[in-house]
C-alpha cells in the first residue's frame, strides 16, 4: 500500500465517492465506506484504518457517538469533515476524541494532507472549524479548579509543547521551534494529554482556552 488507509463515514453516497476519487488519486488507500454510525464502528473494527474520515450527522448513531467508540477501542484516528453549522457537534466531537477537523468545503490538497497528518499521529486544528467551537470548551471548563486552567502539573518543556498544540503545530514544527527531535515531541504530547486527561490533541487545545469576560 502506497499510502495511509482510510475509512469513509458519510451517509451520502455521493460524497463517498467524490472523496474516494480525491483520495485515491493522491496515492491514500480507501480501505472501506459507511453510511452510518454503527457501520462505521463495525468496519472501523474489522479493517482498522489509519483513518476514519467521519461525518458528524448521520443516521441512527451519529458521528459523535461512533468517534467516542472508535477512539475509546483504540480502532483508528478519527479525522471529522464539518457543516458551517454543526459547531456544537465539534464540542461533542473534541470530547470524544477526534484528532482533527476540516470543513467539507476543503480542497483536495487540504482533505489530503490533513489525512497524512492524521495518520502521522499529528492533530488537524484547521481555525475556521474549530475557533468557535474550542470558545465553548472554554466555557465548559470554565468553573474548574485553577489548578487544571493553570496546568501546574506540567513541566516548563511540556507546556511549550502544549502552546504549540493550541497553535496547531506539527509535531515536525514543534520539533524544528523547540530544537528537539520528532519523538521527543511525540513523548512530550502523550505527557502532555495524559497529564490534562485529554483525549486528543484538540482537547488538549480546548483546555488551554479561556472564555472571553
Amino acid at each position: 500500500m502506497s499510502g495511509p488507509t482510510v475509512l469513509l463515514a458519510d451517509d451520502h453516497a455521493a460524497i463517498r465517492a467524490g472523496l474516494r476519487i480525491i483520495l485515491e488519486g493522491q496515492g491514500i488507500v480507501v480501505v472501506g465506506e459507511a453510511a452510518d454510525g454503527d457501520v462505521a464502528v463495525r468496519n472501523a473494527a474489522a479493517l482498522r484504518p489509519d483513518v476514519v474520515l467521519m461525518d458528524l450527522r448521520m443516521p441512527g448513531r451519529d458521528g459523535v457517538a461512533a468517534t467516542r467508540e472508535i477512539v475509546e477501542r483504540g480502532l483508528s484516528e478519527v479525522l471529522v469533515l464539518k457543516s458551517f453549522d454543526e459547531d456544537e457537534l465539534v464540542f461533542g466531537a473534541i470530547r470524544a476524541g477526534a484528532a482533527g477537523f476540516l470543513l467539507k468545503t476543503a480542497d483536495a490538497a487540504t482533505l489530503t494532507q490533513a489525512v497524512r497528518s492524521v495518520a502521522a499521529g499529528d492533530g488537524v486544528l484547521d481555525p475556521r472549524v474549530t475557533r468557535r467551537a474550542l470558545a465553548a470548551a472554554a466555557l465548559s471548563v470554565h468553573d474548574a479548579p485553577a489548578r487544571r486552567r493553570e496546568h501546574p502539573e506540567l513541566t516548563s518543556r511540556e507546556r511549550e509543547v502544549l502552546d504549540g498544540i493550541a497553535q496547531g503545530w506539527s509535531n515536525a514544527q514543534l520539533a524544528e521551534r523547540l530544537s528537539i527531535s520528532v519523538p521527543t515531541v511525540k513523548t512530550h504530547v502523550s505527557s502532555v494529554l495524559a497529564k490534562l486527561g485529554a483525549r486528543s490533541r484538540a482537547h488538549a487545545a480546548a483546555l488551554t482556552r479561556r472564555p472571553q469576560s
